[in-house]
């Protein structure tokens, strides 16, 4: 069964918007648990299907997607488990950014064999998790990751990690994401309060059932914190 897990903020929070939250030892007490319950749910679903690998999508662009798929893969590697995340959104790569890292080689670098992958990938930014950038913005992103290459090197991640972490295009834009379908167990669906709507969600899942994949579960993020629950953090989770 997918799971919802709802991320929360609080009303009239203006120091807070549009900054993305990436977890740390600082972080809430709230939000670490709700990205360790998500990333529970998830560990039972890869069990399931027997893979190691998932992605991360969204519908549409400026979802928070990137910022979830970054604060999965810390709440993966701090099991001490060695963990990979990638950006294969390939024409709006945001994964570097929010790591503050050099997107001059990575991914696209590497599958157009221009370099190594050891060249590409940046190891240990933080302990246990090691990422790979989109690099260099090409023309075809969908032939490479239909390439031979690129599932050579997906055998490689397979085996050099624990788990590996897809940030995916958002498939109300490009169908980019779907091409990883056989490689992965599933998708886990970013949607945002107030602007994924319910229009936008079926027809999101509508394309997946179509490419024959599944969604591991829906993260609901920028939900307006409600004091009646009486919840004392921005985040929480549930099953739907």
């Amino acid at each position: 069964m997918a799971s919802n897990f709802k991320l929360f903020k609080k009303k009239n929070d203006r120091k807070n918007k549009g900054q993305i939250f990436s977890l740390s030892d600082k972080s809430k007490f709230a939000i670490v648990e709700a990205y360790k319950a998500a990333r529970t749910n998830i560990m039972f679903s890869l069990s399931a299907k027997e893979k190691k690998c998932f992605a991360v999508t969204s519908y549409s662009k400026g979802e928070g997607k990137s910022t979830a798929s970054t604060n999965l893969a810390i709440s993966f590697s701090k099991m001490e488990k060695r963990v990979l995340l990638i950006d294969c959104d390939l024409r709006r790569p945001n994964i570097h950014n929010i790591f503050k890292l050099d997107n001059k080689n990575g991914l696209t670098n590497v599958v157009g064999k221009m370099i190594e992958v050891d060249e590409a990938v940046r190891h240990d930014v933080l302990p246990n998790l090691d990422i790979l950038p989109a690099g260099t913005i090409a023309p075809n992103p969908s032939e490479l990751m239909c390439s031979a290459r690129f599932q050579e090197l997906y055998k490689q991640f397979v085996r050099d990690y624990d788990y590996v972490i897809f940030d995916t295009p958002p498939i109300g834009v490009v169908a980019d994401a779907l091409l990883l379908k056989d490689l992965i167990a599933g998708f886990v669906v970013v949607v945002r309060e107030r602007s994924t709507t319910h229009g936008d969600l079926q027809h999101l899942i509508d394309s997946v059932k179509l490419a024959d994949s599944t969604i591991l579960g829906l993260l609901e993020v920028g939900c307006t914190y409600d004091s009646k629950r009486r919840k004392k953090g921005y985040y929480y989770y549930q099953y739907y």
